[in-house]
């Protein structure tokens, strides 16, 4: 279907929505566009280690809560700009974790069991730290009572450890991730690093899928060991070349270091941020405008080697 009917069939103020992608790879920026656009605000959003993507959500307002373990996008922005301002000045509201443990959070929604036993985090301020109150909690029925449980070994000293740390399942409402290949139904097929984007979607509720090539399922079928999405767990497909752009999607164009320099400045002031959504979000109507504001010689700098995969001579400073 299209973008704009998956957003708005799927995404609503206020849900919970889980976004793939690592800091500047295989980010859905496409569908982050369009929920900026249709200005859906009051998301309680997840994410891994998210950079772009997140960054800009947070930054056109439309998110409240975050769980996350990193949210920067690279050299580019170690802590993302809009992020960090959003939090200092109090309009979002976020709770971390480490890597690991946020993967095993999707992991346990996937597997449909209410938490999963970690060593991660013992010893650090993640354990004591909590950036929900109790009465958020009570307020929304979506959020585990606490953040996470510090118990005893069950089986005494065995497995060399005395203590574990039990992390609470999640399982959003809407997942939207960005992959390579897609059939009709829905199966999916990522190239490179799958990051923590295939439990993701198998956590949640509603899957939208946005992708760079719509095949047939007689091409997926070929290599079969190499689709990790099921059909049965995507509710949409949306074909758009370039759908993680400035994000990097391996082997077919790598991040734009310009857009994410010129983006880290304008980040920085708010006059210049909303003068920067006027003109690349909210002043095109999709990504293929996008492109061609950008322009096709930025573009083609981009493009992935085949060979590699990535941009071969591109200047990344």
């Amino acid at each position: 279907m299209a973008l704009s009917d998956a957003i708005s069939r799927y995404v609503s103020e206020g849900c919970h929505l889980s976004v793939g992608g690592f800091t500047i790879n295989r980010n859905p920026m496409a569908a982050v566009y369009e929920i900026i656009r249709q200005k859906i605000r009051g998301l309680h959003v997840y994410a891994h280690s998210n950079g772009q993507g997140v960054d800009e959500l947070v930054g056109a307002g439309c998110v409240v809560k975050l769980e996350i373990a990193y949210a920067g996008s690279g050299r580019f922005a170690p802590t993302c700009v809009r992020f960090r301002k959003a939090v200092e000045n109090g309009s979002l509201t976020v709770e971390d974790y480490s890597n690991y443990q946020m993967t095993l959070r999707f992991l346990a929604g996937a597997m449909g069991i209410p938490f999963m036993p970690t060593r991660s985090s013992l010893g650090t301020s993640i354990v004591d730290k909590w950036g929900f109150t109790k009465p958020m909690r009570e307020s929304d029925p979506k959020l585990p009572d606490k953040k996470l449980i510090v118990v005893d070994n069950p089986f005494g000293g065995w497995g060399d450890a005395s203590k574990l740390v039990l992390v609470p399942a999640i399982n959003p409402d809407v997942t939207v991730i960005h992959v390579q290949k897609a059939d009709q139904q829905g199966t999916s097929r990522i190239e490179g690093l799958t990051f923590a984007d295939v439990e993701q979607v198998k956590a949640a509720r509603k899957v939208i899928i946005t992708c760079e090539e719509l095949v047939e399922t007689d091409r997926l079928r070929e290599k079969p060991d190499q689709n990790q999405i099921p059909f049965f767990c995507v509710d949409a497909v949306v074909p758009i070349p370039f759908g993680a752009y400035p994000t990097a999607c391996f082997r077919h164009y790598d991040y734009d270091p310009v857009y994410l320099n010129d983006y880290r400045k304008a980040a920085q002031d708010d006059t210049r941020y909303e003068t920067y959504l006027d003109e690349f979000v909210l002043g095109v109507n999709n990504q293929g405008e996008l492109l061609d504001h950008v322009g096709k010689d930025r573009i083609k700098k981009i493009k992935a080697d085949p060979r590699t995969g990535y941009a071969v001579g591109l200047d990344r400073r």
